[in-house]
């Protein structure tokens, strides 16, 4: 099955958890850079919290003090967290009741992106205004179906309208770099749009992979992830681990090739000031510069609309997801059912941060 191949000038809409962690920015500010080969039509902003880390915390916690009790998923969840573990208990902290900015609620996470959204914009000498749009404020409740679809939001709203007309010879090309609660509820309010969209999305590990799902963008809103699995959309799936995470910056190049573009206040700024600031590094632990880089996971999305040959891609069997997170092959007749899906099978890194520094060169300055 040939994969689908975006054309200069496709229409894009961005799905993004914007202010979780640093590289939805990096993604928003590169495909708007480009808008000579991609036209990226609006944003639409996704929920995100790390509270589920609070009792995976404590279930890492009682896998390290009570092996012998430790359940498979325990140990897993040890080996994830150690290092936040050790960190938490020499700070003092109780994974229950400590406030990090990392651990707030999906409401505040979702308006926290929306205004990342738009810092992005502006940064980039762009209006927000009419492109930025405000999706879910909370994840998908588990007994949401077509019969019963959850309420419209501004985002889903302008999906089905952007996606109007569209076939699959022309689609809208759908980039979501957060959890997929916003296209959940687009298709469970209307089933068709699978026919007029294409979705591309970057996640945990391959589907060959024995291993849970302990990915981000998977394992918020899993609800969300089984909705958009189990519909007929086309998917080109771009695992995290470990494709994506082969794009890592460290800081001496960000500041030779990131800092100061798009002059005083301008995008370089933010994202060094980003990069700098990580919200993520209270929660991980992460206390020096010391052999230091971080992976700027959702570059990926962006990569392959702009070169599918930068991240090469290969037909899959679509699977389900068991109830630890684990990839299951599907029946013949699910597969008979099920919409094409696409995988990545490798990245050229440097190709890809080549393109992405070099945009920044042309970056303007930021809107006052």
């Amino acid at each position: 099955m040939q994969a689908p191949r975006p054309r200069p000038g496709a229409a894009v809409v961005l799905d993004t958890d914007a202010a979780n962690e640093i590289d939805d920015p990096f993604a928003i500010a590169w495909a708007l850079l480009r808008e000579d080969r991609l036209d990226l039509q609006a944003c639409h902003a996704a929920p995100f919290s790390f509270e589920l880390w609070r009792g995976q915390l404590q279930r890492a916690r009682s896998a390290r003090d009570d092996p012998a009790s430790a359940t498979a998923r325990d140990q897993a969840l040890l080996a994830r967290h150690a290092a936040t573990l050790g960190h938490f208990e020499r700070q003092g902290w109780d994974a229950a009741t400590v406030s990090l900015p990392a651990l707030c609620g999906p409401a505040e996470g979702h308006d926290r992106s929306l205004a990342e959204i738009e810092r992005v914009y502006r940064c980039l000498g762009r209006d927000p205004g009419g492109r930025v749009f405000a999706g879910a404020r909370g994840f998908l409740d588990p007994r949401a179906s077509v019969h019963h679809p959850p309420a419209a939001t501004a985002a889903s709203e302008d999906l089905r309208a952007r996606a109007e007309g569209r076939t699959p010879q022309d689609p809208l090309w759908v980039l979501a770099i957060g959890c997929l609660t916003n296209l959940a509820v687009a298709l469970l309010r209307e089933p068709a749009l699978a026919e007029r969209i294409v979705l591309v999305w970057t996640a945990g590990h391959s589907v060959h992979s024995p291993q849970r799902n302990l990915a981000f963008n998977l394992e918020q809103d899993v609800a969300a992830t089984r909705v958009v699995l189990d519909s007929a959309v086309p998917l080109v799936y771009l695992p995290g681990y470990h494709i994506g995470a082969q794009l890592r910056l460290s800081r001496p190049e960000m500041e030779q090739w990131v800092r100061g573009r798009g002059g005083p206040g301008g995008i370089g700024d933010h994202l060094f000031e980003l990069y700098t600031h990580n919200p993520l590094w209270p929660l991980l632990g992460i206390t020096d510069w010391l052999a230091h880089s971080w992976v700027i996971w959702d570059l990926i999305n962006v990569a392959w609309m702009l070169e599918p040959g930068w991240v090469p891609v290969q037909p899959v069997p679509r699977p389900r997801l068991d109830e630890q997170l684990r990839w299951v092959r599907p029946s013949p007749e699910e597969a008979a059912r099920a919409g094409p899906m696409w995988e990545a099978v490798g990245i050229q890194r440097d190709a890809i941060f080549r393109d992405f520094l070099r945009s920044l060169e042309r970056a303007p300055a930021p809107l006052r």
